[in-house]
């Protein structure tokens, strides 16, 4: 007698059904700030006081616009001489002579322990303190002297005020910036044989540029709004006071208030792309978030490693062959 057993099929796997995770904080938390910035906008376009019909008059109207280019002015100008200025305080501060590390840290505990409003004022004041400037020995005879007005007119009195003010800020900036590349770079250098400025310029301040350049954007965006502060020279060719002039003779102070605010918004928006472009340069090789490479810069690293035997054979796809590295 013989019996057959009947081979079992294996059961066939069940299809696997994932459920996504709910996250219902998202949406709530979305749909409030949906409701808020509804209600923002809603009281913008609603409210007649702001009157944005003369808002449009005046967005592009002459005064405003040469008072934006006053203002922008001011800020690149100011911004390049604080830059200057910062960098040989930094490097005061990093010099073996204690004469130069005290004059700098004298210099940027006085400008920024004291309000910028305060400090423009005095500049504008300088004609009153000395109506004459003079150049000689101490003590001792004048060998050049100059009408104080004529030298530091409101324009100059600005600038040199906004100046000086943001140096001392943008110094511990760099210096900062400086502290963060390793000391083996200095060594490395010097070993190498070259000198110290070569040194800073070539080695150190290339690589300090990472830490340097977003601090110092938002300096520059912080000093686009400080020059409406320089009223206090005075000097009255600065949007800020464009706007309000306008707003005073046509007694309407609040929608020239939002021509400014426009424009400040505007200004401050292409900074910002400037400065992001900026980071992404100077932060290649540390920043996650800087995007790889295209084609084009894959094919020269290709190209480049090809030619230097140290690295072995690559192929076209940039992979190592054999000994590569």
């Amino acid at each position: 007698m013989t019996t057959t057993t009947a081979a079992k099929t294996p059961a066939e796997p069940q299809r696997i059904h994932a459920i996504p995770v709910r996250y219902p904080g998202r949406w709530i938390s979305g749909a409030v700030v949906v409701v808020l910035a509804a209600m923002v906008a809603n009281a913008l376009l609603t409210n007649d006081t702001f009157a944005w019909p003369t808002v449009g008059e005046y967005l592009f109207s002459r005064p405003v616009l040469r008072g934006v280019g006053w203002t922008l002015f001011l800020t690149v100008t100011s911004m390049v001489i604080a830059i200057i200025l910062a960098v040989t305080l930094a490097i005061m501060r990093r010099s073996a002579n204690p004469v130069m590390r005290y004059v700098s840290w004298v210099y940027i505990w006085f400008f920024r322990g004291t309000p910028i409003y305060t400090q423009l004022i005095f500049w504008g004041l300088a004609s009153v303190l000395y109506p004459v400037i003079t150049l000689g020995v101490p003590f001792g005879p004048e060998l050049l002297s100059m009408d104080t007005n004529v030298v530091l007119n409101a324009t100059r009195a600005a600038i040199l005020g906004l100046a000086l003010n943001e140096a001392a800020y943008l110094a511990e900036i760099v210096r900062a910036g400086l502290q963060s590349v390793d000391r083996g770079q200095f060594e490395a250098a010097r070993a190498l044989g070259m000198k110290e400025g070569r040194i800073l310029w070539r080695i150190v301040l290339p690589q300090a540029m990472r830490v340097i350049v977003p601090p110092t954007g938002n300096e520059t965006i912080s000093m686009l709004k400080t020059t409406s502060l320089v009223l206090a020279v005075p000097f009255s060719l600065d949007l800020q006071f464009a706007t309000n002039a306008i707003g005073n003779r046509t007694f309407q102070p609040v929608p020239l208030l939002m021509v400014a605010a426009i424009w400040y918004l505007a200004i401050t928006s292409v900074l910002m792309v400037g400065q992001f472009y900026l980071e992404r340069y100077y932060g290649r090789g540390f920043d996650e978030h800087v995007p790889k490479r295209g084609r084009r810069g894959r094919q020269s690293a290709i190209n480049a490693a090809k030619t230097t035997p140290e690295l072995g054979a690559i192929d076209d796809m940039g992979r190592p062959i054999g000994g590569g590295v």
